[in-house]
């Protein structure tokens, strides 16, 4: 399956990131999580750094549009096949940087992705 990076991943368990974080390990995906505090989900080690990250397909977010400008860069070194937006990370901007550089922006909420069998 498409190895996933869930950027914005909060340790708090009522969060929707950790949910989706839970949610694709349910559905055995190749999990990796970026977020603001080091910590663990569900074992997963939840990285503060972005070079880390490899081989990754899809980066699905959880940080507002008003936070990702720090992260475009990052975005890019990371070179993924798609990007998701879930409700709230919205961004014109970054969805033309992307689309740009050749990389599928998706306009959608993961976790419905995951239970209707779209993802």
């Amino acid at each position: 399956m498409k190895k996933t990076l869930v950027f914005g991943a909060s340790l708090k368990s009522n969060r929707y990131s950790n949910l989706v974080v839970n949610r694709l390990l349910d559905h055995n995906i190749e999990t990796e999580a970026f977020g603001l505090k080091a910590g663990k989900i569900r074992g997963l080690q939840v990285k503060t750094n972005l070079n880390d990250f490899q081989n990754i397909h899809t980066i699905t977010l959880y940080i507002g549009a008003a936070r990702q400008t720090e992260y475009y860069g990052g975005f890019l070194k990371i070179n993924p096949k798609r990007v998701i937006f879930n409700p709230g990370t919205e961004n014109q901007e970054l969805y033309k940087i992307l689309k740009d550089n050749e990389i599928e922006v998706e306009i959608a909420c993961t976790l419905v992705l995951l239970s209707t069998g779209q993802y």
